[in-house]
């Protein structure tokens, strides 16, 4: 019997804090980053529905971008998954945050979803009685609703996840999509899909076609043999079933399969360099590793697919248990171990079943959800009401619910020029709201203020952080001066200060950060960049005596103390630099591929012995550095080799 639960599920956890409130020009807007989680851990309960059948239970955490994160096979009380002990926040994705685990469902932009860490809406659906979990989204980026639909039918031995992505539009998009299905990593682990070519990245700028299994005198269907992080990307033929797998050393594990839309496989490992196993415990616990096997729509993840207007695509994906035998799976002869468990996945679970139940499914996908659980945010609502208002067709069906009661303070004052034609007032002081760059909200709030409507610094704000997303900067520039001009805010002066430095004048963008920051002191994020911006302007002293004038929470931030050793190391102040490094700061949100604690570490030996020695440092030199000191545990995220 198929069961539909609602429950809790409780884990040690990091707090993730409030977004942050300035635009990242450059980045992922119109969205805010989420940069403000911290590493203290403590109890917290998750909500999340739980789909049970005579085989399988897998859970779902629904207020973390829906991830799969648990699939038990019950017969042999297995679970199937990596499941992460925490929940610790990492700077990994698109709006920094990113955790660890589960099977992650990644959408519209290159990299982790823009939701990993948000709540999407969740509704339960019937079909002929079978319960339906429904989990649907609007995409800011690419203006698109997904819809992802998870069932597991009585007696089912594999639990399926229906994906439909919808363009709305009259215009094609480029389109992403993989899910990151995250496995343990296994001594004797072996990672098979039907392939014999991949094309691997070693995180050091190059992408390679290689053979499979054997490259550069190295097995690389097992994680454990990586000695750095990699991407290895599948190439399976067309004419063959998309699957991927990662079996221990008894030939059992996880396999995942799909309908033939969803093409391109992939094997993700940290390796088992200092660095991949520092990230491995800094996002998780000593002794809790694991690999991510991975299926998407391209070939790799440098690609995007183009989606023609008005379109919609849909596929299945099933999770479930592989048996293989262990002598065949683990031998020599790499065809035959990939086909034997080809076979195996034929005798369970062929590509016709799941291209049938893919047509199927076509009317329940359709169908309006029987109970709403949870709202996701509010913006696609408010298109919802834009597209109703301006007469444009709905960009989705009656399958999924963006109801008015979705709708919060961040949509408060977009609903306000929709509905009255002007944005609303509020201090300059004042966090200035969510970010908004679609076109026909931006002409929507230039027609205002040029009628006389809103005329004030927050619309002009705003229509300037507009405009650079348009890559328009001289109106972002003029928008923003108009800001000002009407009433000096942070933001403005933090946002030209960003210009500035765009156009490589660093003493000037200082300049303006410190005016901002002197407005409202208790931003780590803005200070945080004024401290860069002066450590860029070769001004350490002026950075240290600015640090000092901040609030002390504010000083507190593990990047601040980087920072603080950074400009030790501009005055050849190699003490204060020992001992920031030396008292092991935590930074939360170090990014993947960041190295700057472990160049601090070599940086500051090279000018030391280049002091004691009399010598220059060069290149001689940086290698006998890199030699004779390496970094300790706590300073290294090198993802290559050290």
């Amino acid at each position: 019997m198929s069961d539909f639960r609602i429950e809790t599920f409780k884990m040690p956890s990091a707090n993730l804090g409030p977004e942050n409130p300035l635009p990242p020009l450059d980045g992922c807007l119109p969205h805010r980053l989420q940069d403000n989680y911290d590493r203290v851990k403590r109890d917290r309960e998750f909500k999340v529905v739980v789909l049970e059948n005579e085989f399988l239970k897998a859970t779902f955490l629904l207020e973390l971008g829906g991830r799969l994160w648990s699939l038990i096979h019950k017969q042999t009380n297995r679970e199937l998954l990596y499941v992460n002990p925490v929940f610790q926040p990492c700077n990994l994705a698109i709006r920094n945050a990113w955790f660890s685990g589960g099977v992650e469902w990644n959408v519209g932009i290159w990299g982790h979803t823009t939701h990993t860490c948000s709540p999407l809406f969740v509704a339960k659906v019937y079909d002929n009685g079978l319960p339906i979990l429904r989990m649907y989204e609007w995409d800011r980026v690419r203006l698109i609703p997904y819809q992802i639909d998870a069932f597991l039918p009585d007696k089912s031995e594999f639990l399926f996840v229906r994906i439909r992505l919808v363009n709305p539009n009259n215009s094609e998009i480029p389109m992403y999509w993989w899910s990151n299905i995250a496995v343990p990593e296994l001594p004797k682990g072996r990672v098979i899909a039907p392939a014999e070519q991949a094309y691997r990245y070693g995180y050091q700028g190059q992408m390679t076609l290689v053979p499979i299994p054997y490259s550069d005198d190295m097995d690389q269907s097992y994680p454990v043999n990586f000695n750095r992080s990699a991407d290895c990307f599948y190439c399976i033929e067309p004419d063959r079933q998309p699957w991927i797998t990662c079996l221990d050393e008894n030939g059992e594990g996880l396999i995942q399969t799909s309908t033939s839309r969803l093409r391109g496989r992939k094997m993700f490992v940290w390796g088992m360099g200092a660095g991949g196993r520092h990230w491995q415990e800094f996002l998780s616990v000593p002794n809790s590793q694991y690999i991510e096997i991975q299926a998407g729509l391209a070939r790799t993840q440098s690609e995007y697919i183009p989606m023609p207007a008005n379109t919609e695509w849909t596929w299945l994906e099933a999770y479930g248990l592989m048996q293989a035998d262990s002598k065949i799976v683990h031998g020599e002869d790499w065809r035959e171990a990939y086909n034997h468990v080809d076979e195996r996945l034929k005798g369970k679970m062929p590509i016709d079943t799941l291209e049938k139940m893919l047509n199927k499914t076509v009317d329940m996908s359709n169908r309006r959800p029987k109970e709403l659980i949870q709202n996701g945010s509010g913006w696609g609502a408010l298109e919802r009401l834009r597209r109703e208002k301006s007469g444009e067709k709905p960009f989705c069906s009656n399958a999924l619910i963006f109801g008015d009661d979705s709708l919060t303070d961040d949509q408060k004052p977009w609903l306000q020029l929709l509905n009255e034609g002007s944005m609303g007032y509020k201090s300059p002081l004042e966090i200035p709201g969510a970010w908004m760059v679609q076109s026909e909200w931006r002409d929507m709030l230039q027609n205002a203020v040029n009628e006389g409507h809103g005329d004030h610094w927050l619309s002009w704000l705003h229509l300037g952080v507009m405009f650079y997303h348009d890559k328009d900067y001289d109106k972002a520039r003029q928008a923003w001066e108009r800001s000002l001009s009407l009433e000096p805010s942070p933001w403005a002066y933090r946002n030209l200060a960003f210009l500035f430095r765009r156009e490589n004048k660093i003493k000037e963008s200082a300049d303006l950060l410190l005016k901002a920051c002197s407005m409202t002191p208790n931003i780590p994020s803005l200070a945080l960049e004024c401290c860069q911006a002066l450590l860029d302007a070769d001004m350490p002293k002026q950075m240290l005596e600015f640090m000092d004038s901040l609030p002390y929470e504010v000083r507190q931030v593990g990047r601040m103390r980087i920072l603080e050793a950074r400009a030790g190391l501009k005055m050849n102040d190699l003490k204060r630099v020992e001992d920031i490094l030396q008292s092991r700061p935590i930074v939360p949100d170090i990014r993947e591929g960041e190295v700057s604690l472990s160049n601090l570490w070599f940086e500051m030996h090279e000018k030391r012995i280049s002091a004691e020695e009399n010598i220059p440092i060069d290149d001689s030199l940086r290698k006998r550095v890199r030699r004779d000191f390496p970094p300790p545990s706590w300073l290294d995220f090198r993802q290559t080799a050290s």
